[in-house]
């Protein structure tokens, strides 16, 4: 049903959460994060026999429980046709077109994004794309967050986009970054097979966390400079920010990556506006003709800044 705030769930309390914090129980019941539950509680929107309780409550058994949530901002599906400059196509043919993606684009358009993105520039330069895929995002395959640079496939035939979905879900799609973490890592080179998931007190932001989703990313120093370390990463799995929160669990955080604990003076002394992170280069079977296409990126000027000033011995 609904309230005038929104949609009300109402539903007597189960015996498995009897006991349990409120704002625990809601997490599990209706899989909220745990923050947003007790946001719920604490604005008054969570009633057990009809008496509003807070997020630290305990939850009767047997009660009735009525969690009133807030509407549901609708998906930003339009796609605006806005040019990026900076956007150079480096392949294109009847399948699929590859772009060299500049910082401060998205893929495709999201709740609360205003910037430009990867489809709306694409279709003002005239291409056209697969409608496979919901409306926003329709034709693309993989994503790159608006603060990481470099390549990204999109698919152009709805036969390229449902193989390279599946070759992103079977892991056959080489995927390889170059990081410019803080410090050293010890060891040099390795595995990091840790779960991602929702940070638990930070909506925003995601971490290692035990019940999150199976998250593996191989890296390899390529050089060590006097603050930090350059690395190669490759990535088995695709999780969001997952270089980033596997690096910062680490405690080797990406530089100029102060979201997830990066130094800010290290940041400011390179200039960086975002952290050091580019998809250099992508690999992999042509939908349409079965061979191997790999392509690689360069590094953008303030990637190649920053690097500068760190191999100059910044402390």
């Amino acid at each position: 049903m609904s309230g005038a705030g929104g949609e009300v769930r109402a539903l007597p309390v189960p015996d498995g959460l009897a006991g349990e914090r409120v704002d625990a129980a809601l997490s599990r019941l209706l899989g909220l994060s745990r923050t947003r539950a007790a946001e719920l509680a604490e604005a008054g929107s969570v009633l057990v026999d009809g008496r509003a309780v807070g997020k630290s409550d305990r939850l009767p058994g047997g009660a009735w429980l009525e969690v009133e949530l807030p509407p549901v901002a609708p998906v930003a599906a339009a796609v605006v046709e806005t040019p990026v400059p900076g956007m150079r196509v480096v392949h294109d043919d009847d399948d699929l077109v590859v772009v060299d993606k500049p910082v401060g684009v998205a893929a495709h358009p999201s709740p609360g994004w205003t910037g430009p993105t990867v489809v709306g520039a694409l279709a003002a330069a005239g291409y056209r794309i697969a409608t496979s895929g919901a409306a926003e995002r329709q034709g693309v395959v993989h994503r790159l967050d608006a603060g990481t640079s470099g390549l990204m496939v999109v698919a152009k035939s709805e036969h390229a986009y449902t193989a390279l979905k599946r070759a992103f879900k079977e892991r056959t799609v080489e995927k390889v970054y170059h990081a410019l973490a803080q410090g050293h890592p010890e060891p040099t080179s390795g595995t990091i097979d840790a779960p991602i998931g929702r940070h638990p007190s930070a909506d925003w932001r995601f971490a290692v966390v035990a019940d999150g989703k199976p998250s593996v990313t191989h890296y390899a120093l390529l050089e060590m400079l006097p603050a930090a370390s350059l690395l190669e990463v490759h990535l088995e799995t695709g999780r969001t920010h997952q270089i980033r929160v596997h690096l910062a669990a680490l405690r080797h955080p990406l530089v100029g990556d102060t979201t997830y604990g990066a130094d800010p003076a290290l940041a400011a002394r390179t200039g960086l506006a975002r952290q050091w992170l580019h998809a250099v280069r992508l690999g992999f079977e042509h939908p349409g003709t079965g061979t191997w296409l790999e392509l690689e990126s360069t590094y953008p000027d303030d990637l190649e800044h920053a690097l500068e000033v760190l191999a100059a011995g910044w402390r």
